[in-house]
């Protein structure tokens, strides 16, 4: 039986957490991905970090060998949207899994690089929220609407 937290399956997420070699996360509120590429070599750890989109995979695929230009391009990247903030996914267990994958791969100089990126995603997402809230850029707050009539 499959475990959900908030209508999404945990134990499937998981699987792709933990089987992908080179993961793009797609969160909700921010523009920006989640690049977890997990494979590794002698000189080359694993690799996290906010990315900005793209439009297509042809692009990726290029963003990603300018990324780690010693590594071969993967065969696939696979794509996961988390449709909550990033703080669900920590507290589903999800973030906690990814950065156990990544130390076991690359030592623990890993945990804080995954923390650094935890607080990015967050900061991100914070100030997103913010600037619709306020009617930043891209946003039109309520309040300018209802005096525009």
């Amino acid at each position: 039986m499959a475990t959900e937290y908030g209508g999404l399956d945990i134990d499937e997420m998981g699987r792709v957490i933990d089987e992908a070699g080179v993961l793009v996360i797609r969160f909700h509120v921010i523009s920006q991905r989640l690049l977890v590429d997990a494979r590794i070599t002698d000189d080359d750890p694993p690799l996290i970090q906010l990315v900005p989109p793209v439009s297509s995979a042809e692009e990726r695929y290029r963003h990603l060998k300018q990324l780690r230009p010693s590594m071969p391009l993967p065969e696939q990247i696979t794509v996961l949207s988390w449709p909550r903030y990033v703080e669900v996914m920590r507290d589903a267990g999800l973030w906690r899994r990814l950065e156990e994958r990544l130390i076991s791969l690359g030592g623990e100089p890993l945990a804080d690089r995954c923390r650094e990126v935890f607080e990015e995603v967050r900061s991100a997402e914070r100030a997103e929220v913010v600037a619709a809230i306020l009617g930043g850029e891209g946003y039109e707050s309520l309040w300018e609407r209802s005096a525009a009539r």
